[in-house]
């Protein structure tokens, strides 16, 4: 079931990068982090039972995912966070907020529905956020160390030159 899952989602982001204009270069690892996406919240749904926390833990994998990718490909990370993201975005929940506006008895569930919605995109936002403040930390560290290794190499050139 996890591949039927896991193929579906891979053809579903295919598409939409081609409807976004993807690269032809990058279209197969975009639509490799919305799979992955996909496959990860199905699983931790289906072991924790926890909906906000599959959809969390999602949004983290493809998150990091994305900047791996965006790195090894030395590509803007949004070319596979975006795609990647979307077969997570809460869209039956959008769905469920209008239609319990429109619908007479049972309006009271629009504001149910509402507040999840805000949740479930709350995890996705947190979870890039999270993501991204560390590879930014990270990279930073990375920039830091170099920069104080030229300095000693012009340093001790320097020193050589003047001899």
């Amino acid at each position: 079931m996890i591949l039927v899952h896991a193929v579906g989602s891979y053809c579903a982001v295919l598409a939409l990068c081609i409807i976004f204009c993807v690269p032809k270069r990058y279209l197969n690892l975009s639509s490799i982090v919305g799979a992955i996406g996909w496959v990860i919240y199905t699983w931790a749904g289906k072991y924790t039972g926890n909906e906000m926390l599959s959809i969390f833990l999602a949004a983290l994998v493809v998150s990091v995912t994305s900047h791996i990718f965006a790195r090894w490909k030395k590509a803007p990370v949004t070319l596979f966070l975006i795609p990647g993201v979307l077969p997570l975005v809460p869209g039956i929940g959008m769905y469920r907020i209008v239609y319990y506006m429109i619908s007479e008895k049972e309006s009271h569930l629009s504001s149910y529905y509402f507040v999840y919605t805000l949740q479930m995109a709350g995890m996705i936002a947190i979870a890039i956020f999270i993501t991204d403040t560390f590879f930014k930390a990270f990279s930073h560290q990375i920039r830091k160390k170099k920069k104080a290794e030229n300095t000693i190499l012009s340093v001790k050139e320097t020193e050589k030159r003047c001899r």
